[in-house]
C-alpha cells in the first residue's frame, strides 16, 4: 500500500511540475491556462487518491469514513476544475485577450 501512495504522490508531484513549467515557457494566456488546467486537475486528483488509500493504512470504520470524504472531494475537485478553467477561457475570450501566433516569414 505504501508503495502505491508514494508512486502516486510522485506522479503528483510530477505533474505539478509539469504545470508550472508551462506556466513559464508557454507563450499566452491561453495555452499556460490549458497547461495548468491540465496537470494541476490530475496532479490534485492523484494526491487526494494518495491521501485516502493512506488513511486506509490503520483499517477501521473511522479511516473508511475519511477516505470516503477525501474521494468526494477528489470526485468534486475532478469534475470543477475544468469547469473552472472553461469559465475562465470564456471570460479571457470576452474581455479580448489575443491568442498568441507564430510570425510567419516572408519568403522573397
Amino acid at each position: 500500500m505504501n508503495v502505491i501512495v508514494t508512486i502516486f504522490l510522485i506522479l503528483a508531484l510530477l505533474f505539478f511540475a509539469i504545470g508550472t513549467i508551462g506556466i513559464l515557457r508557454l507563450p499566452d494566456f491561453y495555452s499556460r491556462l490549458h497547461a495548468t488546467g491540465k496537470c494541476d486537475t490530475l496532479a490534485a486528483t492523484l494526491a487526494l487518491a494518495a491521501i485516502a488509500l493512506y488513511n486506509l493504512h490503520d483499517f477501521s470504520f473511522g479511516t473508511v469514513l475519511v477516505s470516503w470524504k477525501v474521494l468526494a472531494i477528489f470526485c468534486f475537485l475532478f469534475m470543477a476544475s475544468p469547469a473552472a478553467t472553461n469559465a475562465i477561457t470564456k471570460a479571457a475570450v470576452i474581455a479580448g485577450v489575443e491568442p498568441w501566433y507564430k510570425k510567419q516569414e516572408v519568403r522573397k
